[in-house]
């Protein structure tokens, strides 16, 4: 069973991946592309087309992977942002951006 601090983080990483799936829907909804969301207690992934977008967690960690090989690691905050090596940023900002991003 996981402790209380790794609860919040499986909290957090489900509340993601509904932000996500709902960021996703609305940037999808003119679109004539199907995009899917997938997600697991470890790993979130996003596709269109040709373009794939992965979120892997390990704890608090989060790293991201693009289909052209770019990738990245966040770390989730108890607050509900994602930190970066040089921003933080509330997880449903961050969410929204990447949706965006992929769907367009």
């Amino acid at each position: 069973m996981p402790s209380g601090g790794e609860h919040l983080y499986d909290e957090l990483w489900i509340s993601l991946a509904s932000l996500l799936r709902s960021y996703v829907a609305l940037y999808s909804f003119h679109s004539n592309c199907q995009t899917t969301v997938d997600q697991n207690e470890e790993k979130i992934a996003i596709c269109q087309h040709e373009k794939l977008f992965i979120l892997a967690r390990n704890h608090a960690f989060v790293t991201w992977t693009r289909e052209n090989g770019d990738t990245g690691t966040l770390e989730l905050t108890e607050s509900g942002t994602l930190r970066g090596p040089v921003t933080e940023e509330p997880m449903d900002l961050v969410a929204e951006q990447w949706a965006r991003e992929l769907v367009r």
